[in-house]
Protein backbone atom coordinates (compact mmCIF):
# COMPACT_ATOMS: atom_id res chain seq x y z
CA UNK A 1 0.00 0.00 0.00
CA UNK A 2 0.90 3.18 -1.06
CA UNK A 3 -0.75 5.76 1.25
CA UNK A 4 -2.77 8.35 0.04
CA UNK A 5 -3.14 11.72 2.11
CA UNK A 6 -6.48 10.53 2.87
CA UNK A 7 -6.15 13.24 5.98
CA UNK A 8 -8.26 15.40 3.35
CA UNK A 9 -7.40 18.74 5.09
CA UNK A 10 -7.93 20.22 1.59
CA UNK A 11 -6.35 17.57 0.10
CA UNK A 12 -6.88 13.86 -1.41
CA UNK A 13 -10.72 12.93 0.46
CA UNK A 14 -13.39 12.88 -2.29
CA UNK A 15 -16.99 14.33 -2.14
CA UNK A 16 -18.02 10.30 -1.85
CA UNK A 17 -16.33 9.64 1.23
CA UNK A 18 -19.31 12.55 3.09
CA UNK A 19 -22.52 11.01 2.71
CA UNK A 20 -25.78 11.44 4.93
CA UNK A 21 -26.39 10.02 7.56
CA UNK A 22 -29.41 9.37 10.39
CA UNK A 23 -29.33 12.82 12.17
CA UNK A 24 -26.58 13.06 15.05
CA UNK A 25 -27.35 15.82 17.61
CA UNK A 26 -24.75 17.82 18.97
CA UNK A 27 -25.16 16.67 22.39
CA UNK A 28 -24.41 13.00 21.07
CA UNK A 29 -21.78 13.76 19.25
CA UNK A 30 -20.01 15.56 22.98
CA UNK A 31 -21.22 12.61 24.80
CA UNK A 32 -18.89 10.27 22.05
CA UNK A 33 -16.07 12.23 22.21
CA UNK A 34 -15.94 13.99 25.66
CA UNK A 35 -16.05 17.57 23.65
CA UNK A 36 -16.82 20.41 24.99
CA UNK A 37 -18.63 23.43 23.21
CA UNK A 38 -15.79 26.56 23.32
CA UNK A 39 -18.32 29.27 21.37
CA UNK A 40 -21.82 29.47 20.13
CA UNK A 41 -25.11 27.95 21.34
CA UNK A 42 -27.40 24.96 20.42
CA UNK A 43 -30.61 24.05 21.31
CA UNK A 44 -31.31 19.89 22.38
CA UNK A 45 -32.84 18.96 19.21
CA UNK A 46 -29.85 20.57 17.47
CA UNK A 47 -27.63 18.78 15.34
CA UNK A 48 -26.48 17.62 11.83
CA UNK A 49 -26.12 14.63 9.00
CA UNK A 50 -23.33 14.76 7.40
CA UNK A 51 -19.73 14.91 8.33
CA UNK A 52 -17.05 16.82 6.39
CA UNK A 53 -13.63 16.88 6.22
CA UNK A 54 -12.32 19.58 3.00
CA UNK A 55 -14.01 22.78 3.61
CA UNK A 56 -14.50 23.07 0.06
CA UNK A 57 -17.11 20.10 0.26
CA UNK A 58 -19.29 21.46 3.11
CA UNK A 59 -22.63 22.43 2.55
CA UNK A 60 -25.33 24.13 4.70
CA UNK A 61 -25.97 22.17 8.03
CA UNK A 62 -23.13 19.87 7.66
CA UNK A 63 -20.45 19.49 10.44
CA UNK A 64 -16.88 20.46 9.88
CA UNK A 65 -13.78 17.98 11.51
CA UNK A 66 -10.58 20.04 11.28
CA UNK A 67 -8.03 17.53 10.96
CA UNK A 68 -4.32 17.89 10.59
CA UNK A 69 -2.59 16.22 7.61
CA UNK A 70 0.99 16.13 5.82
CA UNK A 71 0.22 18.81 3.89
CA UNK A 72 -2.45 20.82 5.31
CA UNK A 73 -4.00 21.71 8.75
CA UNK A 74 -8.06 21.73 8.81
CA UNK A 75 -8.06 24.33 11.45
CA UNK A 76 -6.72 26.77 8.72
CA UNK A 77 -10.21 26.32 6.81
CA UNK A 78 -12.43 26.95 9.65
CA UNK A 79 -13.54 30.45 8.37
CA UNK A 80 -14.06 28.88 5.34
CA UNK A 81 -16.46 25.65 6.42
CA UNK A 82 -18.67 28.33 8.14
CA UNK A 83 -18.89 30.81 4.85
CA UNK A 84 -20.12 27.87 3.19
CA UNK A 85 -22.72 26.24 5.65
CA UNK A 86 -21.13 24.32 8.21
CA UNK A 87 -23.69 24.23 11.09
CA UNK A 88 -20.28 23.88 13.45
CA UNK A 89 -17.29 22.51 13.49
CA UNK A 90 -14.83 20.57 15.63
CA UNK A 91 -11.17 21.91 16.36
CA UNK A 92 -8.85 20.86 19.03
CA UNK A 93 -8.38 23.18 22.20
CA UNK A 94 -5.78 25.77 22.41
CA UNK A 95 -6.00 26.54 18.46
CA UNK A 96 -6.53 30.61 18.21
CA UNK A 97 -9.91 30.26 15.91
CA UNK A 98 -11.44 33.81 15.39
CA UNK A 99 -14.98 33.07 14.74
CA UNK A 100 -17.89 33.05 16.76
CA UNK A 101 -19.93 30.17 15.45
CA UNK A 102 -20.57 26.71 17.14
CA UNK A 103 -17.22 25.55 17.83
CA UNK A 104 -16.97 22.40 19.44
CA UNK A 105 -13.23 21.90 21.10
CA UNK A 106 -11.67 18.21 21.34
CA UNK A 107 -8.63 17.69 22.62
CA UNK A 108 -7.21 15.74 19.69
CA UNK A 109 -9.02 15.49 16.56
CA UNK A 110 -7.64 12.45 15.09
CA UNK A 111 -8.24 10.38 17.97
CA UNK A 112 -11.66 12.27 18.50
CA UNK A 113 -12.80 11.53 15.14
CA UNK A 114 -11.93 7.55 15.61
CA UNK A 115 -13.69 8.17 19.14
CA UNK A 116 -17.21 9.20 17.39
CA UNK A 117 -16.92 6.80 14.19
CA UNK A 118 -16.77 4.07 16.42
CA UNK A 119 -20.00 5.52 18.38
CA UNK A 120 -21.91 5.92 14.99
CA UNK A 121 -20.18 2.62 14.14
CA UNK A 122 -22.51 0.80 17.27
CA UNK A 123 -25.48 2.40 16.42
CA UNK A 124 -25.51 0.65 12.67
CA UNK A 125 -26.75 -3.22 12.66
CA UNK A 126 -24.16 -4.46 9.82
CA UNK A 127 -21.85 -6.87 10.07
CA UNK A 128 -18.22 -5.35 9.47
CA UNK A 129 -15.52 -7.04 7.86
CA UNK A 130 -12.39 -5.97 7.67
CA UNK A 131 -9.47 -7.23 5.46
CA UNK A 132 -5.39 -6.21 5.58
CA UNK A 133 -2.53 -7.85 4.31
CA UNK A 134 0.69 -6.62 2.89
CA UNK A 135 -1.23 -7.10 -0.77
CA UNK A 136 -4.42 -7.74 -2.45
CA UNK A 137 -6.30 -5.27 0.22
CA UNK A 138 -8.46 -3.50 -2.41
CA UNK A 139 -8.87 -6.67 -4.46
CA UNK A 140 -10.31 -8.76 -1.82
CA UNK A 141 -12.46 -5.80 0.07
CA UNK A 142 -14.49 -4.76 -3.62
CA UNK A 143 -14.52 -8.91 -4.49
CA UNK A 144 -16.02 -9.44 -0.76
CA UNK A 145 -18.29 -6.56 -1.47
CA UNK A 146 -19.47 -8.28 -5.12
CA UNK A 147 -20.24 -11.07 -3.61
CA UNK A 148 -22.04 -10.44 -0.58
CA UNK A 149 -24.63 -8.11 -2.86
CA UNK A 150 -25.60 -10.64 -4.82
CA UNK A 151 -28.32 -11.08 -1.69
CA UNK A 152 -27.20 -8.64 0.56
CA UNK A 153 -27.09 -4.87 1.09
CA UNK A 154 -24.30 -3.49 2.21
CA UNK A 155 -20.89 -1.00 1.63
CA UNK A 156 -17.37 -0.97 1.43
CA UNK A 157 -14.41 1.79 2.25
CA UNK A 158 -14.41 4.22 -0.76
CA UNK A 159 -10.88 4.29 -3.03
CA UNK A 160 -8.48 2.81 -0.42
CA UNK A 161 -9.25 4.70 2.61
CA UNK A 162 -7.55 2.51 5.17
CA UNK A 163 -5.72 4.63 7.97
CA UNK A 164 -7.04 6.32 10.93
CA UNK A 165 -8.51 8.97 8.65
CA UNK A 166 -9.97 7.41 6.04
CA UNK A 167 -11.25 3.68 8.38
CA UNK A 168 -13.49 6.45 9.95
CA UNK A 169 -14.59 8.37 7.10
CA UNK A 170 -15.49 4.76 5.87
CA UNK A 171 -17.53 3.95 9.05
CA UNK A 172 -19.81 6.98 8.58
CA UNK A 173 -20.63 6.14 5.24
CA UNK A 174 -22.72 3.17 6.60
CA UNK A 175 -26.46 3.33 6.14
CA UNK A 176 -29.06 2.26 8.60
CA UNK A 177 -30.27 -0.32 6.20
CA UNK A 178 -26.93 -2.15 5.31
CA UNK A 179 -26.50 -5.39 6.15
CA UNK A 180 -22.27 -5.39 6.10
CA UNK A 181 -19.58 -2.73 5.69
CA UNK A 182 -16.76 -4.13 4.08
CA UNK A 183 -13.01 -2.31 5.30
CA UNK A 184 -9.87 -1.56 4.56
CA UNK A 185 -7.07 -1.62 7.17
CA UNK A 186 -3.21 -0.59 7.02
CA UNK A 187 -0.78 0.21 8.50
CA UNK A 188 2.89 1.14 8.31
CA UNK A 189 4.14 0.00 11.42
CA UNK A 190 3.45 -2.07 14.59
CA UNK A 191 -0.11 -0.91 16.82
CA UNK A 192 -1.57 0.90 13.79
CA UNK A 193 -4.25 -2.19 12.77
CA UNK A 194 -5.04 -2.60 17.05
CA UNK A 195 -6.17 1.06 16.31
CA UNK A 196 -8.06 0.84 13.59
CA UNK A 197 -9.64 -2.22 15.02
CA UNK A 198 -10.91 -0.69 17.99
CA UNK A 199 -12.35 1.76 15.83
CA UNK A 200 -14.15 -0.59 12.96
CA UNK A 201 -14.61 -3.51 15.47
CA UNK A 202 -14.75 -6.03 13.24
CA UNK A 203 -16.75 -9.23 13.27
CA UNK A 204 -15.07 -10.61 10.49
CA UNK A 205 -11.53 -10.29 9.65
CA UNK A 206 -9.74 -11.35 6.68
CA UNK A 207 -5.32 -11.94 6.09
CA UNK A 208 -4.47 -11.78 2.21
CA UNK A 209 -0.72 -12.28 2.32
CA UNK A 210 2.20 -11.32 4.24
CA UNK A 211 5.07 -10.01 1.77
CA UNK A 212 8.19 -7.32 1.82
CA UNK A 213 5.90 -4.08 1.72
CA UNK A 214 6.96 -0.51 3.17
CA UNK A 215 10.34 -2.19 4.66
CA UNK A 216 11.72 1.09 5.12
CA UNK A 217 9.17 1.69 7.80
CA UNK A 218 8.52 -1.72 9.44
CA UNK A 219 11.96 -2.82 9.15
CA UNK A 220 11.51 -6.53 8.45
CA UNK A 221 8.68 -9.19 7.30
CA UNK A 222 8.61 -10.33 10.51
CA UNK A 223 7.34 -6.73 12.31
CA UNK A 224 5.37 -6.87 9.25
CA UNK A 225 3.56 -10.38 10.25
CA UNK A 226 3.14 -9.06 14.07
CA UNK A 227 1.49 -6.27 12.64
CA UNK A 228 -1.03 -7.61 10.29
CA UNK A 229 -2.00 -10.71 13.15
CA UNK A 230 -3.09 -7.53 15.16
CA UNK A 231 -6.49 -7.29 13.21
CA UNK A 232 -7.46 -11.88 14.60
CA UNK A 233 -6.69 -10.67 18.09
CA UNK A 234 -9.19 -8.01 17.63
CA UNK A 235 -11.84 -10.09 16.69
CA UNK A 236 -14.56 -11.32 19.22
CA UNK A 237 -14.83 -14.86 20.27
CA UNK A 238 -18.71 -14.61 17.76
CA UNK A 239 -16.94 -13.56 14.79
CA UNK A 240 -14.13 -15.66 12.50
CA UNK A 241 -11.48 -15.28 10.57
CA UNK A 242 -10.54 -16.23 6.80
CA UNK A 243 -6.98 -16.46 6.14
CA UNK A 244 -4.47 -16.86 2.94
CA UNK A 245 -3.62 -20.94 4.24
CA UNK A 246 -1.37 -21.26 1.59
CA UNK A 247 1.31 -18.18 2.85
CA UNK A 248 2.97 -19.57 5.44
CA UNK A 249 3.26 -16.56 7.63
CA UNK A 250 -0.07 -15.73 7.64
CA UNK A 251 -0.90 -19.01 8.67
CA UNK A 252 1.37 -18.81 11.37
CA UNK A 253 -1.24 -15.90 12.66
CA UNK A 254 -3.78 -18.18 13.17
CA UNK A 255 -2.99 -19.20 16.77
CA UNK A 256 -3.73 -15.50 17.67
CA UNK A 257 -7.49 -15.50 16.68
CA UNK A 258 -9.96 -15.88 19.50
CA UNK A 259 -12.34 -17.09 16.92
CA UNK A 260 -12.82 -19.95 14.04
CA UNK A 261 -10.22 -19.64 11.37
CA UNK A 262 -11.43 -20.70 7.77
CA UNK A 263 -7.62 -21.37 5.69
CA UNK A 264 -8.65 -21.31 1.84
CA UNK A 265 -5.91 -21.88 -0.78
CA UNK A 266 -5.03 -24.78 -3.14
CA UNK A 267 -2.97 -26.48 -0.75
CA UNK A 268 -4.94 -29.64 1.08
CA UNK A 269 -4.24 -28.65 4.83
CA UNK A 270 -7.02 -25.72 3.97
CA UNK A 271 -11.06 -25.54 4.69
CA UNK A 272 -11.96 -23.78 1.41
CA UNK A 273 -9.54 -25.58 -1.12
CA UNK A 274 -9.88 -24.11 -5.35
CA UNK A 275 -9.03 -27.27 -8.09
CA UNK A 276 -8.64 -26.79 -11.52
CA UNK A 277 -7.26 -23.38 -11.25
CA UNK A 278 -7.19 -22.34 -14.70
CA UNK A 279 -6.08 -18.27 -15.91
CA UNK A 280 -7.16 -17.70 -19.16
CA UNK A 281 -5.98 -14.13 -20.18
CA UNK A 282 -9.05 -12.13 -19.23
CA UNK A 283 -10.64 -15.06 -16.95
CA UNK A 284 -9.56 -17.17 -14.04
CA UNK A 285 -12.02 -20.32 -13.63
CA UNK A 286 -11.49 -23.05 -10.55
CA UNK A 287 -13.69 -25.48 -8.69
CA UNK A 288 -14.71 -25.49 -4.52
CA UNK A 289 -15.55 -28.79 -3.95
CA UNK A 290 -18.45 -30.15 -6.55
CA UNK A 291 -18.75 -25.87 -7.50
CA UNK A 292 -17.31 -24.46 -10.82
CA UNK A 293 -16.30 -20.79 -9.88
CA UNK A 294 -15.31 -18.28 -12.80
CA UNK A 295 -14.82 -14.09 -12.60
CA UNK A 296 -13.81 -11.89 -15.54
CA UNK A 297 -9.93 -11.13 -13.76
CA UNK A 298 -6.29 -11.00 -15.28
CA UNK A 299 -4.41 -13.17 -13.24
CA UNK A 300 -4.13 -16.43 -10.82
CA UNK A 301 -3.65 -14.16 -7.90
CA UNK A 302 -7.06 -13.11 -7.69
CA UNK A 303 -7.95 -16.58 -6.59
CA UNK A 304 -7.20 -15.79 -2.59
CA UNK A 305 -9.69 -12.62 -3.21
CA UNK A 306 -12.09 -15.16 -4.91
CA UNK A 307 -11.91 -17.50 -2.08
CA UNK A 308 -12.27 -15.35 0.65
CA UNK A 309 -15.05 -14.31 -0.50
CA UNK A 310 -16.93 -17.57 -1.09
CA UNK A 311 -15.62 -18.70 2.26
CA UNK A 312 -17.21 -15.47 3.95
CA UNK A 313 -20.58 -15.83 1.49
CA UNK A 314 -21.11 -19.37 2.59
CA UNK A 315 -20.67 -18.28 6.34
CA UNK A 316 -23.57 -15.97 6.44
CA UNK A 317 -25.89 -18.12 4.63
CA UNK A 318 -25.35 -18.01 0.24
CA UNK A 319 -25.33 -20.97 -1.22
CA UNK A 320 -22.66 -22.05 -4.51
CA UNK A 321 -25.12 -21.03 -7.30
CA UNK A 322 -25.33 -17.26 -5.61
CA UNK A 323 -21.74 -16.58 -4.93
CA UNK A 324 -20.89 -17.85 -8.53
CA UNK A 325 -23.21 -15.51 -10.56
CA UNK A 326 -22.29 -12.82 -8.48
CA UNK A 327 -18.44 -13.30 -9.05
CA UNK A 328 -19.47 -13.14 -12.65
CA UNK A 329 -20.28 -10.18 -12.24
CA UNK A 330 -16.87 -8.54 -10.57
CA UNK A 331 -15.43 -5.32 -12.09
CA UNK A 332 -11.61 -5.30 -11.34
CA UNK A 333 -10.66 -1.68 -9.44
CA UNK A 334 -9.40 1.10 -11.49
CA UNK A 335 -5.60 0.63 -11.41
CA UNK A 336 -5.18 -3.31 -10.85
CA UNK A 337 -5.03 -5.23 -13.88
CA UNK A 338 -8.01 -3.72 -15.41
CA UNK A 339 -8.25 -4.70 -19.42
CA UNK A 340 -8.68 -1.47 -21.55
CA UNK A 341 -8.25 -1.59 -25.58
CA UNK A 342 -6.38 1.27 -26.63
CA UNK A 343 -5.97 1.43 -30.46
CA UNK A 344 -4.65 -1.86 -31.61
CA UNK A 345 -2.97 -3.33 -28.59
CA UNK A 346 -4.51 -4.31 -25.24
CA UNK A 347 -3.30 -2.97 -21.96
CA UNK A 348 -3.61 -3.94 -18.79
CA UNK A 349 -3.36 -1.20 -16.22
CA UNK A 350 -2.47 -2.32 -12.85
CA UNK A 351 -0.84 1.04 -12.32
CA UNK A 352 -1.75 1.65 -9.01
CA UNK A 353 0.60 0.28 -6.99
CA UNK A 354 3.57 -2.22 -6.55
CA UNK A 355 5.74 -4.47 -4.78
CA UNK A 356 8.06 -7.47 -5.15
CA UNK A 357 5.00 -10.23 -4.93
CA UNK A 358 2.48 -7.92 -7.18
CA UNK A 359 5.64 -7.72 -9.76
CA UNK A 360 6.08 -11.10 -9.67
CA UNK A 361 1.91 -11.77 -10.41
CA UNK A 362 1.95 -9.57 -13.41
CA UNK A 363 5.21 -11.25 -14.87
CA UNK A 364 2.96 -14.61 -14.67
CA UNK A 365 -0.37 -12.62 -16.17
CA UNK A 366 2.41 -11.83 -19.49
CA UNK A 367 4.03 -14.97 -19.33
CA UNK A 368 0.88 -16.90 -19.40
CA UNK A 369 -0.63 -14.65 -22.04
CA UNK A 370 -2.19 -16.63 -24.95
CA UNK A 371 0.67 -17.44 -27.78
CA UNK A 372 0.99 -15.04 -30.84
CA UNK A 373 1.05 -11.71 -29.04
CA UNK A 374 3.96 -9.54 -28.14
CA UNK A 375 4.46 -9.16 -24.36
CA UNK A 376 5.27 -5.75 -23.23
CA UNK A 377 6.02 -5.02 -19.52
CA UNK A 378 6.37 -1.65 -18.33
CA UNK A 379 7.81 -1.38 -15.02
CA UNK A 380 8.20 1.34 -12.55
CA UNK A 381 10.05 1.00 -9.69
CA UNK A 382 9.09 -0.30 -6.43
CA UNK A 383 9.34 1.78 -3.84
CA UNK A 384 9.58 1.98 0.55
CA UNK A 385 11.59 -1.23 0.32
CA UNK A 386 14.52 0.49 1.75
CA UNK A 387 18.10 -0.66 2.30
CA UNK A 388 16.52 -3.82 0.29
CA UNK A 389 15.53 -2.06 -2.97
CA UNK A 390 18.44 -3.35 -5.24
CA UNK A 391 17.98 -6.80 -4.02
CA UNK A 392 14.18 -6.99 -5.04
CA UNK A 393 14.97 -5.34 -8.36
CA UNK A 394 17.45 -7.65 -9.31
CA UNK A 395 15.10 -10.16 -8.15
CA UNK A 396 12.26 -9.29 -10.07
CA UNK A 397 14.86 -8.90 -13.11
CA UNK A 398 15.41 -12.82 -12.89
CA UNK A 399 11.72 -13.23 -13.14
CA UNK A 400 10.91 -11.11 -16.23
CA UNK A 401 13.70 -13.04 -17.91
CA UNK A 402 12.85 -16.56 -16.71
CA UNK A 403 8.76 -15.37 -17.53
CA UNK A 404 8.73 -15.35 -21.37
CA UNK A 405 7.85 -11.37 -21.88
CA UNK A 406 8.75 -10.62 -25.00
CA UNK A 407 10.43 -6.74 -23.87
CA UNK A 408 10.41 -4.40 -20.99
CA UNK A 409 10.86 -0.98 -20.39
CA UNK A 410 12.01 -0.11 -16.82
CA UNK A 411 11.91 3.84 -15.41
CA UNK A 412 13.58 4.78 -12.40
CA UNK A 413 16.26 5.08 -10.52
CA UNK A 414 16.26 0.83 -10.10
CA UNK A 415 15.76 0.89 -14.34
CA UNK A 416 19.57 -0.16 -14.68
CA UNK A 417 19.69 -3.05 -12.01
CA UNK A 418 16.14 -4.27 -13.24
CA UNK A 419 17.13 -4.53 -16.92
CA UNK A 420 20.61 -5.47 -16.47
CA UNK A 421 19.70 -8.23 -14.18
CA UNK A 422 16.85 -9.58 -16.68
CA UNK A 423 19.94 -8.77 -19.41
CA UNK A 424 22.04 -11.19 -17.35
CA UNK A 425 19.86 -14.12 -17.16
CA UNK A 426 19.19 -14.36 -21.13
CA UNK A 427 17.31 -11.53 -22.08
CA UNK A 428 18.30 -10.15 -25.64
CA UNK A 429 19.55 -6.32 -24.89
CA UNK A 430 17.88 -5.55 -27.72
CA UNK A 431 14.52 -6.47 -26.21
CA UNK A 432 15.71 -4.05 -22.95
CA UNK A 433 14.88 0.07 -22.46
CA UNK A 434 15.90 1.77 -19.49
CA UNK A 435 14.24 5.24 -19.63
CA UNK A 436 15.27 8.13 -16.78
CA UNK A 437 12.23 10.01 -17.59
CA UNK A 438 8.57 9.79 -19.04
CA UNK A 439 9.43 11.50 -22.06
CA UNK A 440 12.30 9.03 -22.96
CA UNK A 441 9.71 5.97 -22.37
CA UNK A 442 7.26 7.56 -24.34
CA UNK A 443 9.84 7.42 -27.25
CA UNK A 444 10.46 4.24 -26.66
CA UNK A 445 6.65 3.35 -26.64
CA UNK A 446 6.43 4.98 -30.08
CA UNK A 447 9.41 3.08 -31.89
CA UNK A 448 8.61 -0.19 -30.09
CA UNK A 449 4.76 -0.98 -30.18
CA UNK A 450 3.00 -2.59 -33.19
CA UNK A 451 -1.12 -3.93 -33.88
CA UNK A 452 -1.73 -6.78 -31.07
CA UNK A 453 0.80 -6.14 -28.52
CA UNK A 454 -0.29 -6.89 -24.96
CA UNK A 455 1.38 -4.57 -22.54
CA UNK A 456 1.22 -4.40 -18.64
CA UNK A 457 2.10 -1.15 -16.92
CA UNK A 458 2.77 -1.17 -13.36
CA UNK A 459 5.16 0.73 -10.77
CA UNK A 460 4.61 1.72 -7.59
CA UNK A 461 2.37 4.94 -6.52
CA UNK A 462 5.26 7.72 -6.26
CA UNK A 463 6.31 6.24 -10.07
CA UNK A 464 3.28 7.95 -11.16
CA UNK A 465 2.72 5.45 -14.23
CA UNK A 466 -1.07 6.50 -14.66
CA UNK A 467 0.94 8.81 -17.12
CA UNK A 468 1.99 6.22 -19.18
CA UNK A 469 -1.41 4.63 -19.60
CA UNK A 470 -2.36 8.24 -20.62
CA UNK A 471 0.56 8.72 -23.06
CA UNK A 472 -0.70 5.11 -24.91
CA UNK A 473 -4.21 6.54 -25.40
CA UNK A 474 -2.98 9.79 -27.19
CA UNK A 475 -0.28 7.76 -29.28
CA UNK A 476 -3.62 5.25 -30.45
CA UNK A 477 -5.32 8.08 -31.12
CA UNK A 478 -2.70 9.97 -33.43
CA UNK A 479 -1.90 6.59 -35.27
CA UNK A 480 -5.34 5.79 -36.18
CA UNK A 481 -5.89 9.86 -36.96
CA UNK A 482 -4.63 10.28 -41.17
CA UNK A 483 -2.35 12.79 -42.16
CA UNK A 484 -3.22 14.40 -45.40
CA UNK A 485 -0.69 16.20 -47.61
CA UNK A 486 -0.42 19.79 -48.56
CA UNK A 487 -1.54 20.20 -52.03
CA UNK A 488 -0.25 23.55 -53.98
CA UNK A 489 -3.00 26.04 -54.22
CA UNK A 490 -3.21 28.05 -57.56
Amino acid sequence: MNRTDQTNPEADITPTASQRMPAVSFQQLIAATGAHVASGNYLPDDGFDRVETDSRQVERGDLFWALKGERHDGHDFVAQAFANGAASCVVEAGRHIDHDGLLIEVGDTTAAFGQFAAWYREQMDAITIGVTGSVGKTTTRHMIHTVLSGRFSGTQSPQNFNNHFGVPLSLLGIAPDDEFAVLELAATGIGEICRLAAIARPEIGVITRIAPTHLDEFGSIDNICTAKGELLEALPPSGFAVVNGDDDRVLSLASRAGCPVIRVGEQPHNDVIATDVVAENEWLRFRVGHADFSLPAVGRHHLTAALAAIAIAREIGMDDDEIAAALRLFQPVPGRCQIERIGDWTVIDDTYNASPVSMQAACEILGNWQPGHNTLLVAGDMLALGDQSKHYHEQLGRTVAQSGINRLIAIGPQAANLAGTAKAHGMDAGCLGVCRDLTTLELLLDCWLEAGDVILVKGSRGMHMEQVIQHLRTLATRRSTPTHSLRNVA
